[in-house]
């Protein structure tokens, strides 16, 4: 099968459970060789769109397509190219660790045994341990591995991180999902649907904001950072009013203010500049506060 210039196409989806729409005209695309995000608060409709992805749940109108292909009409074609970790993990309890991934790499036409042994290790799972015997955040590795021995092209991660200790989720993100980008570059793909934002800073290449099923925001990182910026200003008396309608003030004290702009540019800095600050500090918002930014219940900067 020729290879796809998309790993995912999303396109109108609508899916509604009863009367509530949890997805309401969703749309967005990841290319090969990204890394995507999917944020939103819980209950946004992430997890039912990546449902519909996996034939899961069937979309009410519109149309979702992985590397071009239909889920429901080439179902099998579609999971032999991917891996899924969903919030939830479940395993046969009775299974041993050991016995868990020989289950999961008879399913698969391929399984390496060297990135399985490497992720044992890296999260000192006992191959002999019952499934039974297993924390939350074991369970949580364990599915981790079976996902990513068969090294897929496309690996859809459903908060892959809540079941983890704090302590040791960043290393994860960085040191697991970052691998396995760089395994492959260009070919491997990750779709991951979170709300612990901050985790994947600097691995996100692309990301749609959802709330309410519905798309807020759709940006590349960089071009993110280049728009959302934190301003602080001190003056050498009280601040003067500040009426740039692309800024919003975030707080202040005394001779100092803090605004927040989600288009910043040249211009803005002059026209702020010509208020004769004394000091003025510009900086990039992380991800997670241009999430918060976006969806903010009040005083958005989107």
């Amino acid at each position: 099968m020729a290879e796809h210039e998309n790993a995912v196409e999303v396109r109108d989806l609508v899916r509604s459970y009863g009367k509530t729409e949890a997805v309401d005209g969703l749309s967005f695309t990841v290319r090969s060789g990204r890394c995507y995000g999917l944020f939103g608060r819980n209950g946004a409709g992430k997890t039912t769109t990546l449902k519909c992805l996996l034939n899961h749940l069937r979309p009410r109108a519109g149309s979702v397509r992985i590397f071009g292909m239909d889920p429901a009409r080439d179902e099998v074609a579609v999971k032999a190219r991917l891996a899924y970790v969903p919030e939830a993990v479940a395993f046969y309890p009775w299974m041993s660790v050991r016995e868990t991934l020989d289950y999961t790499a008879s399913f698969r036409s391929h399984w390496n045994r060297e990135v399985e042994s490497d992720l044992l290790k890296r999260f000192d799972l006992d191959s002999s341990k019952r499934v039974d015997g297993l924390s939350k955040g074991m369970k949580a590795q364990l599915a981790l591995v079976c996902a990513l021995a068969p090294e897929p092209e496309l690996l859809l991660l459903d908060e892959p991180t809540s079941g983890l200790d704090p302590v040791v989720r960043r290393d994860f993100v960085r040191a697991v999902v970052g691998a396995y980008l760089e395994g492959e570059p260009g070919r491997r793909t990750v779709l991951v649907s979170t709300h612990l934002i901050s985790e994947f800073e600097g691995l996100i290449d692309e990301f749609t904001v959802v709330e309410r099923g519905r798309e807020r925001l759709t940006l590349e990182a960089e071009r993110a950072r280049e728009r959302f910026k934190r301003i602080r200003l001190r003056f050498p008396g009280a601040p003067p009013p500040i009426r740039e309608p692309e800024v919003k003030r975030m707080n202040g004290e005394g001779r100092e203010i803090e605004l927040a702009t989600s288009e910043f540019s040249e211009r803005l800095r002059a026209r702020l500049e010509a208020l004769h600050p004394e000091w003025m500090d510009v900086e990039n918002l992380s991800l997670e506060e241009i999430f918060i930014a976006v969806t903010g219940r009040e005083g958005n900067v989107s």
